[in-house]
């Protein structure tokens, strides 16, 4: 089986060819359209082909909540023009073969589980930091998607009680690529617009963007805490653009730690034993994940 796979995020789309596994060639991205579903599907029929010939059928990753059964986007998320659209059948019809559309961290926890870092484990999960936060949960060896697909969705997990109305105090907005560059830009006092990769280039030598990433890695680990006591987890994995950076995985062990000395200080355990972990995929997790997702279905 080869498959076309997009990863189709808030800022870029990504995307490849996969033969029967992990190995993805042809590989490469281009900015998410802004202005209409149009313009989304254009692009990426455009891709696609350029391959049409090698592939057998489509198989995307999209934010929100997915319906895996018919193909349609739900709820908020970064891309509101493809909302109760059923996109796995409009491009079905614009690149005239078979399309499949799945949760980009479903996905992500899919390929993980299956063939990464999480593999072995009966109850583990996937925190995906983007331009907000995904999640995953593989529970008794099964992936969870909820009666409405929203199992996961942790950017809208309320982070304070007692300003439950502020849009700033959800886990989407604290624990996210775009709360870190915020952040940065407030503690520098200079508006200027960086990316990612360009906030971890300066992080070694600037004190401005390793208080940013202090303050982001606290947040997270204080989220990744609460979820280990909801659901007992063995292990989570951290995904998205910046799992790739070794800095941030050891902030976030280091904060957890920080979080667990806090809340069990002068009780009888002192450690929750969940293991902190990057994804083993790293920004292609999403791409592997809709392979399987494709593949599962197809079988």
């Amino acid at each position: 089986m080869k498959l076309m796979v997009f990863d189709a995020g808030g800022t870029e789309i990504k995307y490849g060819v996969i033969e029967d596994g992990t190995v993805i060639t042809d590989k490469g991205w281009f900015p998410t359209p802004t202005d209409c579903f149009e313009s989304f599907l254009k692009q990426v029929s455009d891709v696609y082909f350029q391959h049409r010939h090698e592939v057998e059928g489509i198989a995307m990753t999209i934010p929100g909540p997915v319906d895996v059964v018919n193909g349609t986007v739900h709820g908020n998320n970064a891309m509101k023009y493809k909302h109760d659209i059923h996109v796995a059948q409009r491009l079905s019809e614009v690149c005239g073969c078979p399309a499949i559309i799945d949760n980009d961290a479903k996905a992500a926890i899919l390929a993980e589980h299956r063939y990464g870092s999480l593999k072995g484990c009966r109850n583990a999960a996937v925190f995906v930091i983007g331009t907000a936060v995904g999640g995953g949960f593989i529970i008794n060896d099964q992936i969870v998607r909820g009666a409405t697909f929203n199992a996961g969705e942790f950017s809208f997990v309320n982070t304070e009680a007692d300003d439950y109305a502020n849009d700033d105090k959800i886990l989407g907005q604290k624990c996210s690529t775009t709360f870190l560059l915020k952040s940065y830009r407030l503690k520098t006092g200079r508006d200027e617009e960086i990316d990612g990769r360009e906030f971890f280039r300066r992080l070694p030598n600037d004190p401005d963007a390793q208080d940013a990433l202090d303050e982001l890695c606290m947040n997270i680990a204080i989220q990744l805490y609460n979820i280990y006591w909801l659901l007992d987890l063995e292990k989570v994995a951290i995904g998205g653009g910046i799992s790739r950076q070794p800095a941030l995985i050891e902030k976030i062990r280091e904060k957890y730690a920080i979080v667990e000395r806090n809340s069990y200080q002068g009780r009888h355990r002192t450690f929750t034993g969940m293991q902190i972990v990057p994804c083993e995929f790293r920004n292609d997790a999403n791409l592997i994940g809709a392979f399987i997702t494709y593949q599962d279905k197809n079988q």
